[in-house]
This record gives C-alpha cells, sequence and structure tokens, in this order.
C-alpha cells in the first residue's frame, strides 16, 4: 500500500460572480478529481487554528499532523530549516521577500504595493539584487547596526537573521494580503526594533530602485523589484518525528522552501524537481516522475506541493488559477494515479487544500476547505464532485487536518 498527499495551494475559494457564482473548484473541468471524488469520501476540515495566520504555514503543519497551537513560532524558522540554517537561542529569523512598489515620485510610506514577489522576479536576479544590497556601504553598515545577516535563496523568498532583536508586540504583516494598498499603515510597528526594520526597508528601496537589474526589467515591461518586506517572524522550532508518530518512509516534492523545512524537521526527505517553480509554468510532469521513482524505491509516502493556484490568485490572475486546477487534475493527478492504476499499486490517496486564497480579496482566509481522501480498493459509490459545497455535505473536521493524515494512512 502507497500513501499519496497532494495539496493545491489556495485553490479552495468563495463563489466568484464571473464565474455564475461559483468557486474556481466548480468552475474549472477536473474530470480525474471529481472521478475520484465520485468514489471517495469528500468532507470539510479546518487547517488553520483559530488565533494563529491564516497561511500555508499553519496550514501545512496541521496537515503533516503538527500542532500549531503548540510547534508554530512564525512561518520563517520553517523555511530557515530548509536550507540547513541553524537558528541560535537569540535569532529571530525573517521572510525577506523581494518586493515591487509602484514607481512615482511620492515618499515611501504613500507608495502603493504591488507585487509581494518583485514581479515573479526570476532566482539569479533575485540573488543578485539582494545580494548587492547587503553589500551596499549604507545598507551595509545599518544591516550590521541592526545584527541581520541575509541567506538569499533562488526566488523572490529569501531568509534574513536577526540577532539579539526583540519581536515582542511587533506587527509585521504578510505582504501578499495587502497588495495595491498604501504602505504607510503596513510598515512594521509595535516595538523599537520595529522601526529598525521600517529604516531598513526604506533604505532598500533608496538601494535597489534603480539597480542596473530593475532598469533592465521596466525596459522588458517587467515590475522591478525594487524594496524588501520582512514579514513571518520567529524563532528556532522542532516537530516530532514523522516516522515516530506513524511509522511511514516518506518525501516532500515541492517547489517552495516552507515545505521542505517543515519535511526537514519531521525527518521526511526532499526532492527538488528541476524547472519545479511555485508558479503556473512549474514543471508538473516532473513532479509526478519523482513521485513515482520515489514510491517505486520503497518509499511508503509521498507528497506533492503545487503552489501555483496559491501565486495566481495572489496576482489577481483568475484564468490563471483556473489553469493551475485544471493542470494539476489532469498533469499531476491524473498522470500519477494513472501510473498507479498500470502496475496494480494499491493506494490512498489525499488531496486537499491547505487554505482558501480568496479571488476576491487575492489573500487568505481561515475558512475549512474540501478535502478527498480515495481507497484504490473501495467505492463508496457517494458520487459527489470535488468542490466545496460538496465538503459541506461530507465529514467536518473544525480541529484541523491531523485528523487526515491518521485517516489517509487508516490508523
Amino acid at each position: 500500500m502507497k500513501y499519496i498527499l497532494i495539496i493545491g495551494d489556495g485553490m479552495a475559494d468563495n463563489p466568484v460572480p464571473t464565474l455564475d457564482n461559483k468557486t474556481p473548484l466548480q468552475h474549472a473541468a477536473i474530470p480525474v478529481m471529481d472521478g475520484l471524488a465520485a468514489k471517495g469520501e469528500v468532507g470539510n476540515v479546518v487547517n488553520c487554528p483559530a488565533g494563529l495566520p491564516a497561511g500555508s504555514d499553519t496550514a501545512i503543519l496541521s496537515i503533516f499532523g503538527a500542532d500549531p497551537n503548540v510547534c508554530y513560532t512564525g512561518r520563517s524558522p520553517l523555511e530557515a530549516a530548509a536550507t540547513g540554517i541553524q537558528l541560535q537561542p537569540r535569532d529571530i529569523s525573517y521572510r525577506c521577500n523581494m518586493v515591487t512598489y509602484e514607481d512615482s515620485d511620492l515618499p515611501f510610506e504613500e507608495k502603493r504595493i504591488l507585487s509581494h514577489s518583485g514581479g515573479s522576479i526570476e532566482g539569479d536576479q533575485s540573488i543578485q539584487l539582494i545580494t548587492d544590497l547587503f553589500r551596499d556601504p549604507a545598507f551595509q553598515q545599518a544591516a550590521q547596526q541592526a545584527g541581520m545577516v541575509v541567506h538569499p535563496a533562488a526566488s523572490f523568498r529569501h531568509i534574513a537573521v536577526q540577532s539579539g532583536a526583540s519581536i515582542t508586540g511587533i506587527s509585521l504583516l504578510p505582504p501578499h494580503d495587502h497588495l495595491g494598498e498604501v504602505i504607510g499603515p503596513l510598515l512594521p510597528s509595535g516595538n523599537d526594533n520595529a522601526q529598525v526594520l521600517k529604516s531598513l526597508m526604506k533604505l532598500a528601496h533608496q538601494v535597489l530602485d534603480h539597480h542596473p537589474i530593475n532598469e533592465q526589467r521596466r525596459a522588458e515591461g517587467k515590475r522591478p523589484a525594487n524594496g524588501v518586506w520582512f514579514w513571518a517572524e520567529g524563532s528556532a522550532v522542532a516537530l516530532e518525528s514523522f516516522w515516530e508518530k506513524y511509522h511511514k518512509t516518506g518525501t516532500v516534492i515541492s517547489a517552495v522552501p516552507l515545505c521542505f523545512g517543515i519535511a526537514r524537521l519531521s525527518g521526511l526527505d526532499i526532492r527538488e524537481v528541476p524547472g519545479a517553480t511555485g508558479e503556473l509554468d512549474t514543471n508538473y510532469e516532473g513532479k509526478v516522475a519523482a513521485a513515482l521513482e520515489e514510491l517505486r524505491s520503497g518509499k511508503d509516502f509521498v507528497a506533492v506541493h503545487v503552489e501555483a493556484p496559491d501565486e495566481c490568485t495572489h496576482n489577481g490572475d483568475l484564468p490563471g488559477k483556473l489553469q493551475a486546477i485544471e493542470w494539476l487534475d489532469s498533469r499531476v493527478v491524473g498522470p500519477l494515479t494513472q501510473a498507479l492504476a498500470e502496475e496494480g499499486t494499491d493506494y490512498r490517496l489525499l488531496i486537499l487544500s491547505d487554505h482558501k486564497t480568496l479571488t476576491a480579496t487575492r489573500g487568505h482566509d481561515a475558512d475549512p476547505v474540501p478535502y478527498l481522501l480515495y481507497d484504490s480498493r473501495k467505492d463508496t459509490g457517494l458520487g459527489l464532485p470535488y468542490c466545496e459545497e460538496s465538503g459541506q455535505k461530507g465529514p467536518a473536521y473544525p480541529a484541523g487536518a491531523p485528523v487526515l493524515m491518521k485517516k489517509l494512512f487508516a490508523l
């Protein structure tokens, strides 16, 4: 028996007026997932506990069976673990996004944030920009005074680590939840260290705005990555062993550091796939091939995470979200289940969204999301499609997805 988890990040949603008041899951053509749902179990689950951020960090911790109320210290420590960054007791880590501020002569605080990903900046350019920023004499001095270093990542998602700083009472907002808004009210606040971070963000914009890479991007009709944004603060974290909890070996396949960090901290293997971008153009076929290779090599469990629906929604790209959901169905779920069936492999499959990402707001929502649980040996005959409405007709798990992982493994 093999066990598979597929996460379509942010694919759950609310009804959208331009889709005849259907959700993207209802409107998209997903015959494979609908067929599995018709033979399996569809229900609702809350992955983001009340009082904690509605994000992939708390949600995916829940999905993998951890209790965010106990272990969650922030998103960035999970991402730091993905790259082997070992936080010391006095260290605070932050996500350091490359972002896009509007091109205008307005004061910094009056500008709007247009992109949380620096216009989906490519990895090489992002690394060059963040490296040049921390080498700039003025910024380097300010960062040293703040006790901050940066660990570049091959995307817009860098990690900054600050030693000896306080985050008590601090407010650092996720940029993807505030696109199009004036940044003044969104900038760090709440304690003295917030003012240090705010000053670094303002200085970074001055250094990066006319960097040659950004001038080149403007000339190519792309958004510049002309700023950084600190958020997702946290301290070192420890997670329970996946093996000790479930007695299953496994591998996580993703393009997102968060998933790799949770995997490493849980004792699971990770598998990076060439061309996996975390965007709509990700390597779907490569993820399927990697999943099958891991299962054939003897692994009990494989998790495949697809970020594209979430990113498209944050970018206000509804057609892209629909395409991402349809490609998840036709290029991931379909080929993966077909290959297992042709090999005569029995399997149990859990498909779900970590959280809702709303077309209406381009932000996350902690409401229940639909899950699909399928066993290749059984046919429940319920006949429901996979969507939010069907989820409301099935079992409901308000306590979170740790229950579902146990159900996936039939424990």
